[in-house]
């Protein structure tokens, strides 16, 4: 009876050590003073951290995101997502963030979904977290769709490991995992870039579903260059792991 009690306050003590996670919400953002601001105090209300990278923006995004509660890193003119992603991620590591959220700025990801994420990672030994939309697709544009199935099918393949959306950017990001890391992309195929490479690395990776939200935004992907960007990425990391 004694050790049954020992057994079951030490497992409350590791689930409430488990549970207790430093987490901050990067939003890599470009022109989205429409959405930025009541995308941040919806996070802000889970008394979560939130990092805005405005990406040089022409309009009221980092004025708008601050006046919301958000740290606002500014870059003076456009780079690109992956390389706002990569200046969130070098906050989060100096800032002692045991994971980071990642979301879009357009209102295609919501808040609402973030304990997902949350309750899986405090239970899950996955490295990373991926949202998956793929469940209900009524409202995805039908070249969204394709391009989602192809590329999630091939870097399941590649990876060795199923990921039904690799193109989704709603994601938990572990600190182990970003320390171990170093990405080079600036455009999209960042998110791909960090599929390749966690895997390779050993880190498992899990999804967890979303809503998926379409809405009369303009997507900011090229699919003709991003394209390109992929193959030229896929390229690159077989080479890298070839010698």
């Amino acid at each position: 009876m004694i050790k049954l009690y020992w057994y079951f306050w030490n497992d409350l003590y590791e689930f409430k050590e488990k549970t207790f996670m430093k987490i901050c919400v990067v939003i890599a953002t470009y022109n989205e003073n429409k959405e930025i601001g009541r995308l941040v105090k919806e996070i802000k209300r889970q008394n979560l951290d939130v990092l805005v990278i405005d990406d040089g923006s022409s309009d009221l995004t980092s004025e708008i995101a601050k006046e919301s509660g958000a740290i606002v890193l500014r870059n003076e003119k456009n780079e690109g997502k992956g390389a706002s992603l990569r200046k969130g991620f070098h906050y989060a590591l100096n800032n002692g963030f045991d994971a980071i959220i990642t979301m879009d700025g357009d209102g295609q990801h919501s808040p609402e979904d973030i304990p997902f994420f949350l309750r899986l990672a405090k239970h899950s030994d996955a490295g990373v977290i991926v949202g998956n939309r793929m469940q209900k697709t009524k409202s995805m544009p039908v070249v969204r769709y394709l391009t989602n199935k192809v590329m999630s099918c091939f870097l399941s393949y590649m990876v060795r490991q199923k990921i039904p959306d690799t193109q989704c950017g709603f994601r938990l990001i572990k600190n182990e995992v970003l320390k171990n890391m170093s990405f080079v992309a600036s455009k999209y195929e960042i998110e791909s870039e960090m599929l390749i490479k966690s895997s390779f690395l050993g880190f498992k990776i899990e999804s967890v579903p979303i809503k998926t939200i379409y809405g009369r935004e303009k997507s900011q992907i090229n699919p003709f260059m991003d394209t390109l960007r992929f193959i030229r990425l896929i390229l690159r990391e077989l080479w890298i792991t070839r010698y």
